[in-house]
């Protein structure tokens, strides 16, 4: 594999569906405004390793240092702990809808946020 293909691969993409579009549009996080779009997700995915490297490749003819890719932290870099201050109300819907559901107000953010991610 050449050097130039294997630093396409290190940007992290996010794919979604745009309906306004009309197909798979896929960012680059690390490379602000860089975006592709394709008919399928895998159009998009392929779409967008181009837009990088052409996007990597005008950075260098400008004599431009390449931007770093952040890459993604796997599962074993998060403690799975973090801390979210919410108003009292909020706080008091949230603890009265888990006391509903029978689960500790953890167990059904953790559900709920899992929900929202698509864990």
């Amino acid at each position: 594999m050449s050097k130039k293909r294997t630093s396409r691969q290190h940007f992290p993409r996010n794919i979604f569906w745009s309906a306004e579009d009309g197909g798979f549009i896929a960012e680059v996080p690390d490379l602000p405004g860089c975006s592709a779009w394709g008919a399928t997700e895998a159009d998009a995915a392929r779409e967008a390793r181009d837009a990088i490297a052409a996007r990597l490749e005008a950075a260098r003819s400008a004599g431009k240092a390449a931007p770093a890719a952040r890459g993604v932290q796997p599962p074993q870099g998060y403690s799975g702990k973090f801390l979210v201050h919410v108003l009292r109300s909020l706080h008091a819907k949230l603890a009265r809808r888990a006391a509903q559901e029978g689960v500790s107000l953890n167990q059904y953010l953790t559900g709920a946020l899992d929900g929202q991610v698509g864990g």
